[in-house]
């Protein structure tokens, strides 16, 4: 069943945080590097000694290790924003699925100071690495072949690009001669 079809169980938000932890044998610590915040605070949370968060930023942190919908949690307010469509963090989510990993497991492959960056890019909020290297790791971790790590990172240049004002079609030469040039690069072993 699909993130999106599976049915919304009432059930305390705490109760559904602990439980997951104890299923997915998570310590509380690795979850709350995962999610942002200071390990007292999980255990706070869970042991309902302070109200559930009712944040989108840490309740969409949650939901995305969790692999679940941020909806799920009764405390979640739907922002008014329209979260937008992204080709390239699709393209990461399946190849995450394509992999048979869970969130946590993907997660669990990157140093812990890492994991926080990586969720908040699975759940929308940051753009897909641009940084090569940083890039390469994921790719490493989910087996991806070289030339769809390649394209991966053009399309994510060709985005920065068109972000910061670069026109693609009248700098197609360029562009051309720049993409050809990074590959050429990356072929060497550079």
């Amino acid at each position: 069943m699909s993130m999106k079809n599976k049915p919304i169980v009432n059930e305390k938000s705490s109760q559904k945080v602990a439980r997951f932890l104890e299923k997915n044998n998570l310590h509380k610590k690795d979850f709350a590097q995962m999610i942002g915040v200071t390990l007292s605070y999980v255990y706070n949370l869970i042991d309902e000694t302070i109200p559930f968060s009712s944040r989108a930023t840490t309740l969409e942190r949650i939901a995305t290790v969790m692999d679940i919908r941020p909806e799920e949690f009764m405390e979640y307010q739907i922002p008014q924003d329209p979260v937008l469509y992204d080709d390239n963090l699709e393209f990461l989510k399946d190849a995450i699925k394509q992999n048979n990993l869970t969130t946590v497991e993907f997660l669990k492959m990157f140093e812990r100071k890492k994991r926080l960056n990586l969720v908040d890019i699975l759940r929308g909020a940051k753009p897909v690495q641009i940084d090569f290297s940083e890039l390469k790791s994921i790719a490493d971790a989910l087996k991806m072949p070289d030339d769809e790590l390649y394209e991966l990172w053009q399309r994510r240049m060709c985005e920065f690009l068109k972000e910061g004002g670069f026109n693609l079609e009248k700098n197609k030469k360029l562009a051309d001669a720049m993409f050809e040039g990074a590959k050429n690069y990356l072929k060497t072993g550079n």
